[in-house]
């Protein structure tokens, strides 16, 4: 039976609004009889505990007659609402949600699993809804409102605010938050069947080598999860420096400094930029450089620090497959207010690159790595990628899951040798494309024989093939 049931007439049962409006009456008795001054100096925990004794003593007092789980439930939303983000609380606190949608006071909805669902929740009213938005905006010292209808913010305990408001928004306050990720390591990232044991090992030793990598992929395809898990294997006593929009990587190493940007405040001034901190990073002396997504001018920066001596740099874009990686760090690049030639970003981007890895989230929600490509081209010939693994996906089964095969080919000549100069093995599945001359070739053991390609490329040969 819901609090509803037990205060309003059978015409008003199962309303949103007069459950909102309920929970607004016991919030406004709340803060008629506490000392706010008295409240601010407490710990947030005995702030919370305090309001809940004060509020069950009025609730004792004035009714209505609950039973114990609703006078709990009660209690709960009252103090959420006095205290922190109403309807929104249990959202955050449920570890299962990745994103919270709200379109308007009147539909709320989450991804779980990768896949979006409606909640029979809402708020009581526009201004609820308002006054919650304010609530997150000011904790960043930003506000929202007509002259300033959208904002980015991040709350306290790291997840990433987008708003959105009318005139902007027909369809009334949007808001959208993004849960901080949780850190996978590569190997829960194969039980989850997104890589397996044998990308690994070509990874673990592409990082170790100092390879620049590029993560690829679309919206929500989990390319911070990923670079968060390469991260971890570099390799401890290297100066490590994460740049981001906001601050999610969460490295394990003891040398690591966090770099996180600034937008302007109310008066226009102070913003600091993604590509303000990549170049201050490059005085810092750092080993390797984490940009945690390239969007504009910063990529042309970033190219020239990974090819002027700061190997082994990682960095996310936006992008639908390899080729449309590289093709969107050209157009980033030349989005800087230097003057370079298409051709000139082509040399930078041949120099700079070494791997790009494609992300793909697919219609059961999973996400896997679907692509792993070697840049080859030189200078400023246009760009030349050789994949060396790829998921074949299947025709979705009756379980409603994604199905398929990781495929392998050898590795360009040019890797596989770095990889053995740095004493960093060759995982058997790929192996090694011969030389035009086999006499005293190094890597002679790693070579593997020639096997039909299911895929139909030309272009490679598969070594040997997992099923998922």
């Amino acid at each position: 039976m819901s609090l509803r049931s037990r205060v309003n007439t059978p015409d008003d049962r199962h309303s949103p609004r007069e459950d909102g409006r309920l929970v607004s009456s016991y919030r406004a008795k709340l803060l008629e009889e506490i000392d706010l001054a008295e409240m601010s100096a407490l710990a947030p925990a005995e702030r919370r505990a305090r309001l809940e004794r004060v509020l069950g003593h009025i609730i004792s007092r004035e009714g209505p007659v609950l039973s114990t789980a609703e006078r709990a439930q009660l209690i709960r939303r009252v103090v959420d609402e006095a205290l922190g983000l109403g309807v929104l609380e249990p959202l955050l606190e449920d570890t299962s949600i990745s994103e919270i949608m709200v379109n308007g006071p009147d539909q709320i909805f989450v991804e779980r699993a990768g896949r979006v669902e409606q909640l029979p929740l809402r708020f009581a009213s526009h201004e609820q809804l308002m006054q919650t938005i304010e609530r997150i905006v000011s904790t960043v010292n930003r506000r929202v409102d007509e002259a300033n209808p959208m904002v980015d913010a991040r709350l306290p305990s790291g997840e990433r605010v987008n708003v959105i408001i009318p005139p902007l928004s027909l369809t009334g306050a949007t808001l959208t938050i993004r849960r901080f990720p949780r850190a996978f390591t590569l190997h829960e990232m194969i039980a989850l069947g997104s890589l397996d044991e044998q990308m690994l090992l070509l990874l673990s030793g592409l990082v170790q080598a100092k390879m620049n990598l590029i993560v690829s992929g679309a919206t929500g395809t989990g390319k911070t999860t990923l670079l968060n898990a390469l991260s971890g294997l570099i390799p401890e006593g290297e100066r490590i420096i994460t740049i981001e929009d906001s601050a999610e990587l969460q490295l394990q190493q003891a040398h690591v400094i966090r770099l996180e940007s600034r937008p302007a405040n109310v008066e226009g001034k102070g913003q600091i930029t993604i590509r303000d901190l990549v170049r201050n990073s490059l005085r810092m002396r750092p080993d390797r450089i984490i940009v945690g997504e390239v969007r504009g001018g910063e990529t042309l920066d970033m190219l020239q620090a990974m090819s002027t001596g700061h190997d082994g740099s990682l960095a996310t874009v936006h992008a639908n497959s390899a080729e449309d990686a590289l093709m969107r760090l050209q157009t980033l690049a030349s989005m800087s207010e230097v003057e370079v030639p298409f051709e000139a970003l082509q040399d930078q981007i041949n120099s700079a690159v070494n791997v790009v890895v494609q992300l793909t989230r697919f219609g059961d929600g999973s996400r896997r790595i679907t692509e792993i490509s070697i840049l080859e081209s030189h200078g400023r010939e246009p760009f030349r990628i050789t994949t060396v693994c790829r998921f074949a996906a299947q025709p979705m089964g009756p379980d409603g899951r994604v199905h398929g095969y990781f495929a392998y080919y050898p590795l360009p000549r040019r890797i596989a040798e770095r990889l053995y100069m740095n004493n960093q093995p060759i995982p058997q599945a790929f192996g090694v494309a011969p030389p035009d001359d086999h006499r005293n070739d190094p890597l002679a053991d790693h070579r593997a024989d020639p096997l039909a390609d299911p895929l139909g490329d030309p272009l490679a040969t598969r070594i040997t093939r997992t099923a998922l």
